[in-house]
């Protein structure tokens, strides 16, 4: 990636972001505890979402396969998800909780700590879950109808990035020309929000041309979730700030 955010203004910040802090700790927890750091396979492929068994409404039986990760090459077998314990569904919400390694979750819960507290500030406590949960699910909905089919539809996807890329978008709305500290190509300076956020989002359009779909436990990224999220808190952060 070319730009990296590291840090935001938040001298304005008007309220404690308790509900964006209790996000960073569920997503901790859920990693950590009940996918046992990465390990507990079994939870988590059975928890994540599959986008043929949504479209579907039930458990399909899936064959274990081999897939590389595409910076390093290095070969690993993915295991034959056990079934799901509850309403494939709800693995839409399930997996939003979930990350396939610790650099996931870590990417994920820096962009969550420095952008979620300025949504949740602008938003309120809970138009600010509302918003976080809704527009993970839209997000998780356009990763399904871009792998409807084809190998992609049974592949588990998971992680908290379609949600955060939601907040991204209702940040650039809010915030256009907020001070971001980022890394940008080796060196750390400060930027609008928009310069940020706007490279972050062309690098998503142009690697997901040719890569809608993927998934973290592939190696892959989810770039259909990243693009219909960011999309969604654009069209969704004014809405919620009626009344406001």
């Amino acid at each position: 990636m070319v730009i990296f955010p590291l840090a935001d203004d938040n001298t304005d910040r008007r309220i404690v972001p308790f509900v964006n802090y209790a996000l960073l700790a569920a997503n901790i927890f859920v990693f950590v505890v009940l996918q046992g750091l990465g390990r507990n396979e079994g939870f988590t492929l059975a928890m994540a979402c599959v986008p043929r068994e949504i479209i579907e409404g039930k458990d399909i039986p899936i064959p274990p396969r081999e897939v590389e990760h595409p910076i390093t090459h290095e070969k690993f077998l993915i295991p034959s998800p056990p079934p799901t314990p509850i309403p494939v569904y709800f693995t839409i919400l399930t997996a939003m909780f979930m990350h396939g390694s610790f650099m996931h979750l870590a990417g994920n819960m820096l962009f969550l700590w420095i952008f979620g507290d300025n949504i949740e500030d602008a938003l309120g406590h809970v138009r600010y879950i509302i918003f976080y949960l809704l527009g993970g699910v839209l997000a998780t909905l356009a990763h399904i109808a871009f792998n409807a089919s084809g190998p992609g539809s049974l592949v588990p996807s998971l992680g908290a990035s379609g949600a955060i890329s939601a907040v991204l978008g209702g940040y650039l709305l809010l915030f256009p020309h907020r001070r971001v500290r980022v890394l940008l190509f080796r060196i750390i300076t400060d930027v609008p929000a928009i310069v940020a956020i706007g490279i972050w989002f062309l690098f998503q359009l142009i690697e997901g041309l040719g890569m809608f779909g993927g998934d973290a436990l592939g190696g892959g990224v989810a770039y259909a979730a990243h693009i219909g999220g960011f999309i969604a808190g654009l069209a969704l952060v004014k809405p919620f700030m009626i009344g406001k």
